[in-house]
């Protein structure tokens, strides 16, 4: 497997990681009578900072994964996997695992930035595939 589908891996599992922690917040605070039922309605109560950060980071993560694992994808078989195009998928992934932290934590502007080296490797990713 490559570097880049192994960090694709990777990726994947941090996000059902950091699903985890959200599930039992949201579950705790909102019940499971509406976590489990239609939701057909918005919730009595916005969720609280921590659970509501989680569910952000989570949902920014879906989004950075589509265009992740289109990097991936291309590299991979368009068979221009190379160290470069390996070196971009780790900082992603570090990137990612490093966004979790700083978004529940607040840390500004560093969560921008840690984001924006994510994107960075990922569209350095794409460009590397068209060389």
């Amino acid at each position: 497997m490559t570097a880049e589908l192994t960090a694709l891996c990777l990726a994947g599992l941090l996000q059902a990681l950091t699903f985890l922690p959200f599930a039992l917040l949201a579950n705790m605070e909102l019940g499971y009578k509406w976590t489990t039922g239609p939701r057909d309605e918005p919730p009595n109560q916005p969720l609280s900072t921590v659970p509501g950060r989680l569910q952000r980071a989570l949902s920014n993560h879906f989004e950075g994964l589509i265009l992740f694992t289109l990097a991936v994808v291309v590299v991979t078989l368009g068979g221009q996997s190379t160290g470069f195009t390996a070196a971009m998928a780790w900082i992603y992934l570090a990137a990612r695992i490093l966004y979790v932290p700083a978004y529940v934590l607040g840390w500004r502007p560093w969560r921008s930035a840690i984001w924006a080296a994510g994107f960075v490797a990922t569209v350095a990713m794409l460009l590397a595939a068209l060389v």
